[in-house]
């Protein structure tokens, strides 16, 4: 298949609202020449990174709108755009190729629509797109509702967290410092020919100028570093760990949190739980490259009978379903798979898991909640209102250099070759607590969250 189809064809689903690329995509690629693979991953992630600015002139120059029957044609209308736009492949051959990849849409007139609008935007865009940039939607190439959004709760940083989320994310790597310290490995790096450099706030993060392959990185198979981004490494070290301590890692997949919290310390027990036994293979997988065990259990976190033994943790990280707003960069499809309703939903099953799990957590201990989201009201004012209902709960000052204060927690915003946007905080447990009556039928309704 070619790659300008299969990308199109990935690209459509995510479109149609029924799918997001990391599940439509795979299907594709499967039928894509194995030296086209990488082409057609950038077709489909470069196409959705700029879908909104893409659409917009696409409008400009159709003569007239295409059917939802035609998405197919929309969305490789758009793979093409974006070659031209956005690549450094040849402007005929993007053209050409684009072209005949519409012979098996079964639609005559596509081939015809399809060559004189690409040839008319190789002729235009520049100037087309000049004009619209007065539309903030098409400058910064984000839903709008999403662009006001940002706008409304950072407006000193909105124009930035769009900037950083159209960049091509960094390559980062938690070092292991069980096996080797962080400066140890850096040079590790530099005798094998890679290009590194230490992360600011990690003390075992490490970023690489280029993105490699991770069986090139000298002592991945034996566990001496993991692929993970600085801002998701700063979460374990709050939860001040102790030997001999049961830890919970809650919706844990796919377990670098997991592994992380193991390199550091040896708990009495760590369990990681997730919602889905699938992935939790993922997470097997880490704990076993690395040497490491925890045991797993696939459940809803808020379903305390059927994983809990009653035992309380001494420790819990919550990495709590989410936006997602903040790696869109690395899954740029968010832009138009997450919707404005959503966020309550989100921000009703969060406070429900704080809720719920705040029972399993022993007097003294410490739950460390955190999303990869950027907005306050998955964050800050979820930790706010489980503080207003839960009189057990203290919220910590998390002294750090990174990010920026909020009422509760910190927030990271995305950082151009730097840091995914992220939020955490650190909540104390000062007193027994009775149970909380906050998971409700209407909170079960959102389980498949």
């Amino acid at each position: 298949m070619s790659p300008r189809l299969a990308a199109a064809n990935a690209l459509a689903v995510v479109m149609a609202g029924k799918a997001s690329l990391g599940s439509s995509l795979p299907a594709q690629m499967k039928q894509v020449a194995d030296r086209d693979q990488g082409l057609t991953q950038e077709l489909a992630f470069g196409t959705a990174r700029w879908y909104y600015r893409l659409d917009a002139l696409a409008a400009r120059l159709l003569d007239r709108p295409l059917k939802a029957a035609d998405r197919d044609l929309h969305a490789l209308l758009l793979v093409g755009l974006y070659q031209l736009l956005y690549t450094r492949i040849p402007a005929h051959a993007a053209i050409d190729e684009t072209v005949a990849a519409a012979r098996t849409l079964k639609k005559p007139w596509a081939k015809g629509m399809l060559n004189a609008v690409l040839r008319r935007a190789q002729r235009e865009a520049e100037g087309v797109l000049e004009e619209m940039q007065r539309d903030p939607v098409v400058r910064v190439a984000h839903p709008r509702w999403l662009q006001k959004q940002f706008k409304l709760d950072w407006p000193d940083h909105w124009e930035a967290i769009c900037q950083a989320n159209n960049t091509h994310p960094p390559m980062t790597l938690r070092v292991n410092s069980r096996h080797v310290p962080r400066d140890v490995y850096l040079e590790r790096l530099s005798a094998a020919g890679f290009t590194a450099t230490a992360c600011p706030f990690s003390p075992v993060g490490v970023r690489l100028e280029q993105a490699c392959d991770v069986r090139a990185l000298p002592g991945f198979a034996e566990g001496h570093v993991s692929v993970q981004d600085e801002a998701a490494q700063l979460a374990a070290p709050l939860l001040d760990l102790q030997p001999g301590q049961r830890v919970l890692d809650a919706c844990c997949a796919p377990g670098g949190k997991t592994c992380q919290i193991l390199e550091n310390t040896e708990p009495k027990e760590l369990v990681a739980l997730d919602l889905e036994p699938a992935r939790l293979e993922r997470v097997r997988e880490n704990l076993q490259r690395l040497g490491l065990h925890a045991t797993l259990k696939a459940a809803d976190a808020r379903d305390l009978d059927n994983w809990w033994d009653g035992e309380p943790f001494q420790r819990i990280l919550l990495d709590a379903p989410c936006s997602a707003t903040g790696v869109i960069r690395r899954h740029p499809d968010i832009k138009l798979a997450r919707q404005p309703n959503d966020i309550a939903e989100l921000a009703a099953l969060q406070g429900a898991l704080l809720d719920r799990l705040w029972q399993t957590l022993d007097v003294g201990g410490i739950l460390v909640y955190a999303t990869c989201s950027v907005l306050p009201e998955e964050n800050t004012r979820v930790v706010e209102a489980f503080l207003q209902r839960q009189p057990s709960a203290r919220s910590l000052s998390i002294l750090a250099d990174y990010g920026l204060p909020q009422v509760c927690g910190r927030q990271l915003l995305p950082q151009s070759n730097g840091h995914d946007g992220f939020y955490l905080a650190k909540l104390v447990k000062i007193a027994a607590s009775p149970e909380c009556d906050s998971y409700t039928a209407a909170d079960k309704e959102t389980s498949a969250q």
